[in-house]
C-alpha cells in the first residue's frame, strides 16, 4: 500500500500503539488522518502535535465509545460523508488486565470482549462495507503476540487476540474479491500505559509504541498479511511450534508467579 495521499482512520490514537501509529503515517505523507478514543482532552493533545508538525495534514478527532454501537454507526457515517472515503482502517483500541484466572472478575473479561472484539467488529463492519463499495480499501487489526502464545495471567486478554487472528484471516478471504487487504499486527509487549501496573514476565524486553509503529508501515509496503513485531515474537512462535516441551519450561520460568485461589 502507497500510504502517501491517503486517509486513514485510527482507533485508541488518544496514546500507546494507536497515537504512534499515527503520528508514523503523518511522517509518511498520509493526507487525512481521522483519530478516535474515548479520551477528548487526550485526542486533542494528539492532533496538536501532528498538525505542530505536519501542517499540510487534515486531523479529524472522533471522541467516541467503541462500545457504543448507536454512536459509532452515526459518526462513521457522518466521517465518510463529511471527509471522504478511508483508505486504512487500524483497529488499536483495546483493554488488557493481568490477572491469575481463579482470581478474574466477570466484569474484566466482559470489558475485554466488548473493546477487543466487539467494538473492533462494529467499526469494522461498517468501514468495511463502504470500502466494498469504492473496490478498494486495508484493514489493519491490532492483535498481540498473545494471540499466538497464550500466557498465564493473561488469559482472558489472550482469547480476544486469538479471536482477533481468526477474524483477519476470515476478513482477508472474505473481502479479497472487493480488493480489501485484511492484516493482522502482532506486537510483543509494549511500553505504554496500558502495561504500566503489569507484572512483567523474565528476559521479556518491551518494545516502543515508536518501533511498533515503524514495523506496521514496513509491513503495508510489503503487503504482508500478517506483520509479527520484534525478533522475541519470531523466536517465541518458532520456539512454540517445533520444540513445545522446551517453550513450556522457559513459560513457566517467565511467567509472573501465580497466587493461591
Amino acid at each position: 500500500m502507497q500510504i502517501n495521499e491517503k486517509t486513514a482512520l485510527i482507533t485508541g490514537a488518544s496514546r500507546g500503539i494507536g497515537r504512534a501509529i499515527a503520528l508514523e503515517l503523518a511522517e509518511q505523507g498520509m493526507t487525512k488522518l481521522i483519530l478516535v478514543a474515548r479520551d477528548r482532552s487526550r485526542l486533542a493533545i494528539v492532533a496538536e502535535e501532528i498538525e505542530s508538525i505536519h501542517p499540510q495534514i487534515e486531523v479529524v478527532k472522533l471522541a467516541i465509545d467503541l462500545t457504543d454501537t448507536v454512536n459509532v454507526h452515526i459518526a462513521i457515517a457522518q466521517a465518510w460523508r463529511d471527509h471522504g472515503p478511508i483508505d486504512l482502517l487500524v483497529n488499536c483500541a483495546g483493554v488488557a488486565h493481568q490477572t491469575p484466572f481463579l482470581q478474574s472478575q466477570p466484569s474484566q473479561f466482559e470489558a475485554e470482549i466488548s473493546l477487543n472484539l466487539v467494538g473492533m467488529f462494529t467499526i469494522t463492519r461498517l468501514v468495511a462495507k463502504r470500502m466494498a463499495s469504492q473496490k478498494c480499501g486495508v484493514i489493519v487489526n491490532v492483535s498481540s503476540l498473545m494471540g499466538k502464545v497464550a500466557v498465564p495471567t493473561m488469559s482472558t486478554y489472550s482469547a480476544t487476540k486469538f479471536a482477533i487472528i481468526g477474524f483477519t484471516q476470515a476478513l482477508r478471504r472474505e473481502l479479497a474479491p472487493y480488493n480489501i487487504r485484511a492484516i493482522a499486527l502482532l506486537p510483543t509487549l509494549t511500553d505504554t500505559d496500558m502495561i504500566r501496573d503489569f507484572q512483567l514476565f523474565r528476559w521479556v524486553m518491551p518494545m516502543t509504541a515508536e518501533q511498533v509503529a515503524k514495523a506496521l508501515v514496513s509491513g503495508l509496503e510489503k503487503d504482508s498479511a500478517e506483520i509479527l513485531v520484534g525478533w522475541q515474537s519470531h523466536l517465541a512462535v518458532l520456539c512454540q511450534r517445533y520444540a513445545p516441551w522446551l517453550f513450556e519450561k522457559i513459560l513457566n520460568f517467565a511467567s509472573p508467579p501465580l497466587q493461591e485461589a
